[in-house]
Order: structure tokens, then C-alpha cells, then sequence
């Protein structure tokens, strides 16, 4: 039985269905196929889709079912059709997501891999795509070392560092709120590479951090971290997590009213958790990584529309574009090094700028040669209850800041690239 991808219909053995809401999208039941076409150029698509961050690898699955079709429309890679094969690596089972890219690879050859959300896995993943010598493209897995001291040749990165996210945001709170701060960060990979960046900015700048508690991937209760954040009197409260986490800390918080006698704010914040946030939970400074409401952009709006023909109305995600521009960044890399072959496309990656109808921001977005990070736009602002003209606009941007201006260089970052001989 032969399946492409020029519509939705996308996976090997789990048929995944692009679904509406972010942060509620469905999975269609598993649905086994027996054959693959061998023409096809295969993406391998290894990312939460259920647990804690299933939000979030849905909407970056949305996006990247979005690239596909697209590629298809245009002819393919390399003159072949794009296939997107889709496994669930979980929200936080490293054995399971290796398990999954070593099935992708072996047993269906693909061509690229791309995943993680989760740091760990996204390391893991990682480590096995340099083993096989696959390209990889980690669209949403944050903690520094995947490209910094634990980098790769053949692995690339679409969302930012996290310190590329403390920097671009550490001295806004430092100077408008305080310097006391309290850190609830759970403890994993990205929270901690997330806290160690905000400390090194408090450092820097001469502040004193009042209390740290490490949370475990899934906690529903936070009352005794807020008890003890609230009892240490920080000027501010930072909190580090993402997914089903942040949007359980926030309410609690809230609930407990320490919005009402500390500043709450963080780095990294994503519209699939102020969407699931009653409205008076909406609030703090944070960082998105992208945003959809970009007036000024060209290819913004029709990226937009695109994805609500999809969605039943709804808009991208930050999540939605890493897919996205995951996917393209494949497709690109082998139309530019015109083969498939890995060390040729991630040497076709090395410096390459994103076209502005995939990269969708103000400024150039590229792969940095030396760490195979992009640089893209950093939008810092804060939530907003109620979005005014569109229930889906819950964050405004005050400040853009370039990705090169928040990244340490590449000399510092602890990547040194060695490439097949």
C-alpha cells in the first residue's frame, strides 16, 4: 500500500491527523501500513505526542505536515516525493525516543530526522542521528548543548539556546523589577541549562538569587515550591517550565496571590500555555521565540491563514513554525547541495540564511557556521489577558532583539565540530 504526503495523510505507523485547538489537537487512532514507496524522500518525524509536552509536538507536527505539502506542490526533493513518517517519542522517555530514531533509520531509512521538544530526548536523538550519520533538525529541544558542548556536524537547531533566551531578556527584569530572584525550574536538561543562564546574568549584574527548587516533569502541584518561593521575599519569581507544567505553576501562583506581591516572569513562554491560563493568569515577562501577529512581516499573514484553514481557525504557534521551518530546512539543504547525502547538505546548511516566506520574521534568520544554530528574531514582551482584536492575541512584543546580539559566540559556546573524513 502506497501513501505520500501531498495532503495530510502522513505517518508509517501511526496516522496522526492535524487537529484544531493548540494545546487540545487529537490523535487519530494507530494504523498500520505494510509498504513504503522506495521513490520517496523520507522525513522522520520523533517528538512528544503524548504526556506533558503533546501540545507542543502536535503544533510543531502541524507546521511541519504544512512544509510538506508544500515541498510536494512544488515539485519535491530533488524531483521525488516528500514523506513524512511520525513516531511518539513520549514527553519524557529518552529510551523510547532512541528507540524510535534507531526504528526510523534502520528500519524505514529515512533521510533527515527532526525532534525533539524535550531537551534530553532532543540530545539523545541527537546522539544517535551523529552515530548513523542522518541530518537532523531539532526544531523545539532548547538546552544548550546540542549545540554547544555536546554539538554535532549533521545537527542543526531551529529554536534558540537557552541562554540566547536569558540574555535577551535578564537585564529588562533585573532593572524594572529587582534583583532578589527565586528560581522554580524543573529538572530536567532545558531547566537547568535555563536557570544556570539567568544566574550567570545575575552575576553579572551584581544580584542575589534568594532560593532555587528543582520540580519534577509532570507536577500537578506546586504549592510547596510557592510556599517556599513567597516565605524567601524575592523581588522576583522565575519560572522555567513549559507545556501542561507552566500552565499549572502560573494558576497555582495566582491562585496563592503572590502575582499580587512579587513579579512572576521567566524566559522561555509559548501561546499554547496563555491559551490553556484562565485570564488573570495570563501575565509576566517573558520570551517568544516567534510570534504570529506580525503586521510589518512579509509572508506572515499568508503563513497564518494557511495554518487556520487547518486548525478549525486557530493560529500558529512558535511551535507551529520550528515544524515548519524544520521541514523546509531539509528540503532546502538537499535542493542546495543538489544530493542527499548528509555531510554535503549539512555543509549546504552551514551559514544559510532562511528565505523570508520560511524564516517569517523581521530580520534574517541563518544557521551559524561553527555550531549549526539559527539565529533568528527573539521577541520579548509580556502576556495580556485578553487578546483585542483576536482572542489568540495574549502577548505583546516590546522589544525585538537579534539572535546573534543574545547568543555567546561560538568560541565560547563549547562546540568544536569534527566532520567525517
Amino acid at each position: 500500500m502506497k501513501a505520500r504526503v501531498d495532503s495530510l495523510n502522513l505517518s508509517r505507523r501511526t496516522l496522526l491527523k492535524s487537529a484544531a485547538l493548540v494545546g487540545v489537537a487529537q490523535v487519530a487512532s494507530p494504523f498500520v501500513i505494510a509498504a513504503r514507496a522506495a521513490d520517496t524522500v523520507k522525513f522522520g518525524f520523533d517528538n512528544c505526542l503524548t504526556g506533558t509536552y503533546a501540545a507542543l509536538g502536535k503544533n510543531e507536527l502541524i507546521g511541519m505536515q504544512l512544509a510538506i505539502e508544500q515541498i510536494n506542490a512544488k515539485g519535491g526533493v530533488l524531483g521525488r516525493q516528500a514523506e513524512l513518517l511520525i513516531e511518539d517519542s513520549t514527553s519524557g522517555d529518552a529510551g523510547t525516543a532512541v528507540q524510535k530514531a534507531r526504528k526510523l533509520i534502520d528500519r524505514d531509512n529515512v533521510n533527515f530526522i527532526l525532534g525533539n521538544v524535550n531537551s534530553a530526548l532532543a540530545q539523545a536523538i541527537a546522539n544517535v542521528a551523529f552515530e548513523k550519520k542522518v541530518l537532523h533538525i531539532v526544531p523545539g529541544g532548547h538546552t544548550d548543548s546540542i549545540t554547544g558542548s555536546n554539538c554535532h556536524w549533521n545537527v542543526f537547531r531551529v529554536c534558540n539556546t537557552t541562554r540566547m533566551e536569558t540574555n535577551s531578556i535578564s537585564k529588562l527584569l533585573f532593572d524594572k523589577f529587582g534583583k532578589k530572584w527565586y528560581f522554580i525550574t524543573p529538572d530536567y536538561a532545558f531547566g537547568h541549562t535555563l536557570q544556570q543562564g539567568f544566574e550567570a546574568s545575575l552575576k553579572k549584574f551584581g544580584g542575589t538569587e534568594v532560593g532555587a527548587d528543582l520540580t519534577p516533569l509532570g507536577t500537578t502541584d506546586f504549592s510547596s515550591y510557592l510556599i517556599k518561593a513567597q516565605a524567601a521575599n524575592p523581588d522576583v519569581i522565575i519560572l522555567l517550565h513549559a507545556g501542561d507544567d507552566m500552565i499549572n505553576a502560573l494558576k497555582q501562583a495566582v491562585q496563592f496571590g503572590l502575582d499580587k506581591r512579587f513579579h512572576l516572569a521567566g524566559a522561555q513562554q509559548e501561546l499554547e500555555a496563555l491559551i490553556g491560563l484562565p485570564p488573570e493568569a495570563r501575565i509576566g515577562n517573558w520570551v517568544f521565540e516567534w510570534y504570529w501577529n506580525q503586521p510589518n512581516t512579509p509572508h506572515v499573514k499568508e503563513f497564518v491563514a494557511e495554518i487556520r484553514k487547518k486548525t478549525g481557525g486557530h493560529v500558529p504557534t512558535a511551535r507551529t513554525w520550528f515544524g515548519y521551518a524544520s521541514a523546509w530546512s531539509c528540503a532546502l539543504a538537499a535542493q542546495n547541495a543538489k544530493s542527499l547525502d548528509a555531510v554535503k547538505m549539512a555543509k549546504a546548511l552551514q551559514g544559510f540564511k532562511l528565505p523570508p516566506e520560511i524564516a517569517l520574521m523581521p530580520k534574517d534568520a541563518f544557521y551559524r557556521e561553527g555550531d549549526n544554530q539559527l539565529m533568528p528574531t527573539l521577541f520579548v514582551g509580556h502576556a495580556q489577558s485578553q487578546g483585542k482584536a483576536d482572542p489568540e492575541d495574549l502577548f505583546v512584543v516590546d522589544q525585538e532583539v537579534e539572535g546573534v546580539t543574545a547568543a555567546l559566540p561560538v568560541e565560547e559556546t563549547g562546540c568544536k565540530l569534527t566532520w567525517p573524513a
